[in-house]
């Protein structure tokens, strides 16, 4: 009897061990929409498409305009959890598709870039989503631009959360002083491994199979 509960025993810890191993994803992909910036949306929406073939089942995936004052439900543009079963997945996709394709064709410029309070939005639906690999997509140059008033100067935690910056096109002022690019990119990739993430920058749209590498 003792030796048929150890069997048992051995057999349920098995069984834990391999649904441990089950890795979901939750991307949440910011999109800059400040000035000139809109006519790049082309770009994202190329991006959104390798999202939606390329997660599966299980998988989360939202995608939200950053503006004056991102740190707010209103911006998020479409969000979905794909269910297990594949039929209903592909439905998922396609509607998703296609409240995002409305969005860029609606799309107007905002005044100003939050960018910080973006990523602390996103830091809060993947928190919430307990998938084992999460990522932010930043489509932007990076540049932040706040309403007066506004504080973004404080530390984020943001452990084990991948930060990936996509297309960060350089400002005309980057042209004069390439260093002001540099710079740019050094800071938030310090403020990212401070708050406990992964930093990585992916202007080759050609390779975005490095994205949401496992």
């Amino acid at each position: 009897m003792r030796r048929l509960m150890l069997m048992v025993a051995g057999l349920v810890l098995l069984t834990g061990c391999g649904e441990s191993q089950i890795k979901s994803k939750a991307v949440y992909m910011l999109l800059d929409t400040s000035g000139t910036y809109t006519k790049e949306l082309d770009k994202a929406q190329r991006i959104a498409n390798y999202l939606l073939a390329s997660l599966d089942s299980g998988d989360s995936l939202a995608i939200a305009r950053i503006d004056s004052g991102s740190f707010s439900e209103k911006d998020i543009i479409a969000k979905v959890s794909f269910d297990d079963r594949p039929s209903t997945a592909n439905d998922q996709k396609r509607k998703f598709k296609a409240r995002l394709d409305a969005f860029v064709t609606e799309a107007k410029g905002s005044a100003h870039t939050d960018i910080m309070g973006g990523v602390l939005q996103a830091v809060e639906y993947l928190n919430e989503s307990n998938a084992t690999e999460r990522y932010i997509l930043i489509f932007s140059d990076m540049e932040q631009d706040l309403i007066k008033g506004q504080i973004r100067d404080f530390p984020i935690n943001m452990p084990n959360i991948r930060v990936v910056a996509l297309n960060v096109t350089k400002l005309r002022s980057d042209n004069i002083d390439p260093r002001d690019y540099i710079e740019r990119l050094k800071m938030w990739q310090q403020r990212v491994v401070e708050g406990g993430g992964q930093w990585k920058v992916v202007n080759d749209l050609e390779r975005l199979d490095t994205m949401i590498q496992g």
